[in-house]
């Protein structure tokens, strides 16, 4: 056994210090909020990787450098309505831009809410952006991450389980030994689903907490709902014709934190629809470089 220890914890080192690899890591030495049954997940590639039932949740970490200086880190939510994850090109591709400009990054495979698999589905995804918040934040020294620098980011419906994360961080879903803070210091929301009222995606939110209205649980994951003066400064992106997502969800997230006095950018595009990731192939303009640009301005990187 302790031979067996030995060995997960070399070829985690080793995992982490390679960007190449596939491989998720396991979020959970014992994943909560569990019902142990077959194990259905599917990946399928059509040009975009889409990941499918996820029951047991993992991570890719994306590290900008191998040396000793503590560097920010994001983690990355793929969107997909919660029923696939676009694990590519909302994801390690993302991870991969970060690297670029000296940000550790960690793609999240998050749960697909099932009922066949979980006790309570609708907190399934925020138990596991949590979870990585937990272990950026404890494992900040021998990953390499400024402690004071963790961010989360989300596409779509992945903009919602970091808004989640965002809005809802003293409400504590998984086990805090150490009491560690769970509130992320900046937030990245990409044409993001922020609310599970009549303008919010409504597959999205079945998905999430099922088709039949509870408004209490409606209420709870609008996030636009809940925001504070201690709120995460925050970054979004949204197209004006956005039909799958209307672009209401990141106005109006938007327009809460400015009343209450959160920093936050906002910038939209005309066209580009839904799910284009980190290219609008409509416009000229790269919103990374924009993205960049804020996080300079923010003091979360150098120029």
């Amino acid at each position: 056994m302790k031979l067996k220890y030995i060995y997960s914890t070399l070829f985690i080192t080793i995992l982490h210090m390679s960007n190449a690899t596939a491989q998720y890591l396991p979020l959970y030495k014992n994943i909560p909020n569990y019902i142990d049954a077959i194990n259905e997940e599917v990946i399928t590639n059509d040009g975009i990787l889409r990941i499918g039932k996820v029951s047991v949740p993992g991570y890719q970490y994306f590290r900008a450098a191998n040396d000793t200086i503590k560097r920010p880190c994001v983690i990355i939510c793929p969107g997909g309505g919660y029923g696939i994850l676009a694990a590519s090109h909302e994801g390690t591709d993302v991870a991969s831009f970060f690297n670029t400009i000296g940000v550790n990054a960690i793609v999240l495979k998050y749960r697909i809410p099932s009922s066949k698999h979980q006790v309570n589905k609708s907190i399934a995804p925020l138990q596991d952006a949590q979870q990585a918040i937990y272990m950026a934040r404890t494992n900040a020294n021998e990953w390499g991450i400024d402690a004071n620098k963790i961010g989360i980011m989300g596409f779509s419906a992945g903009g919602h389980l970091a808004s989640t994360a965002a809005t809802h961080y003293e409400d504590v879903k998984v086990n805090n030994p150490g009491n560690t803070s769970y509130r992320p210091d900046f937030q990245i929301l990409i044409y993001p689903v922020i609310s599970f009222s009549s303008y919010g995606h409504k597959g999205s939110r079945d998905n999430l907490i099922g088709p039949v209205i509870n408004e209490d649980q409606v209420h709870y994951f609008s996030n636009e709902e809940h925001i504070n003066k201690n709120a995460p400064l925050a970054f979004l992106v949204h197209a004006k014709d956005d039909a799958s997502v209307p672009v209401a969800n990141s106005i109006n997230y938007y327009n809460q934190l400015q009343e209450k006095q959160v920093p936050a950018e906002l910038y939209l595009f005309e066209k580009g629809g839904h799910g284009f990731g980190m290219k609008n192939k409509t416009s000229e303009i790269f919103w990374p470089q924009l993205m960049q640009q804020w996080l300079i301005k923010n003091n979360i990187i150098n120029k």
